[in-house]
């Protein structure tokens, strides 16, 4: 195994009863970068960073984390790494800065240093006005920053974080981003699991996609968007009940199925002949008598690359 990478993953194999979660998963992660792991639901996820995190053992297969390994060595695998999982794991009796300060003497540190580490990490992360409140106070965003806070009083080399903004709002969500950047600018190593793509795109540095625990596809969010097709025609109708009419005006124009958002009256489709076939399309949409808002091309997404290679079910 290559000792210069900060995670090292080869033929991981983990059984849950008659489910295979990781069947010969392989990865590599160089350090001071992001890896975002994206798959659909069950395709292993979380179970990787359970396994690269020492919370369980490999059926089959061999992991390094941090240049240790995940089963002949967990605790110097745990010394290096941070976890944060999907949902907070801070007491929400306690304050912010207790909650900071316990985990520091759990990990045997001074008392001084604890103090001095969790002012640190409050001020850090926008928490130094809840410092002393109950966590239970705090919005889902601030448990988040907390969560994250709590990783870091011993500063990892390698930090997971598995799906850390779900259910955040997105301002909660581009603080939490704000905040990965800069720990990654300092060095850390990250290997992220989402289920937001743009999550991915604006963070991730590789991008690998699993499906029932094996590697599907990998590369960075330029390369993945590359191999996704031509470019798409996305509109939407003034009025939501014109969508059928809509759809059916395309229909000569379009290549594949289209991809439709009812509620707000949207409709993505590959459209044939380029530019001609955008022209018909237009004209299609007039002599329908379909009121259009939106109508414009855009470049292949993660979710197309995601939807192409999943058929269809996201995580």
């Amino acid at each position: 195994m290559d000792a210069e990478l900060a995670i090292e993953a080869t033929g991981l194999r983990r059984r849950h009863g008659d489910t295979q979660a990781l069947d010969g998963l392989d990865l590599s992660v160089r350090p001071g970068t992001v890896l975002g792991l994206l798959g659909p639901n069950g395709a292993g996820k979380t179970t990787t960073v359970r396994v690269l995190s020492t919370l369980l053992a490999p059926d089959a297969g061999v992991a390094r984390v941090a240049g240790h390994d995940v089963v002949r060595e967990p605790a110097e695998v745990r010394r290096r790494i941070g976890l944060a999982g999907q949902y907070a794991a801070v007491d929400a009796l306690l304050t912010g800065r207790q909650n900071l300060e316990l985990i520091g003497r759990l990990l045997h540190l001074d008392r001084r240093t604890v103090r001095s580490r969790a002012a640190e990490l409050l001020e850090q992360y926008g928490l130094t006005s809840a410092a002393d409140k109950p966590v239970g106070g705090y919005s889902g965003g601030m448990r988040r920053r907390l969560d994250l806070a709590s990783c870091l009083v011993v500063r990892p080399s390698v930090l997971f974080l598995d799906e850390p903004s779900t259910g955040l709002d997105p301002a909660s969500r581009i603080l939490l981003w704000g905040a990965v950047r800069e720990l990654v600018a300092e060095g850390m190593t990250v290997l992220l699991t989402t289920q937001y793509l743009e999550e991915a795109d604006q963070l991730a540095d590789l991008i690998v996609v699993i499906d029932r625990g094996r590697v599907i596809a990998e590369g960075t969010a330029e390369v993945l968007k590359s191999k996704a097709g031509r470019t798409h025609l996305h509109l939407t109708v003034l009025d939501r009940a014109q969508l059928p009419a809509a759809l059916s005006a395309l229909t000569p124009v379009m290549a594949g199925t289209p991809r439709t958002d009812e509620e707000r009256g949207a409709v993505t489709v590959q459209i044939v002949e380029g530019m001609a076939g955008v022209t018909a399309a237009a004209a299609a949409l007039r002599d329908a008598g379909v009121g259009i808002g939106e109508f414009g091309l855009r470049r292949p997404t993660l979710d197309d690359v995601f939807l192409d290679l999943t058929g269809g079910d996201r995580s």
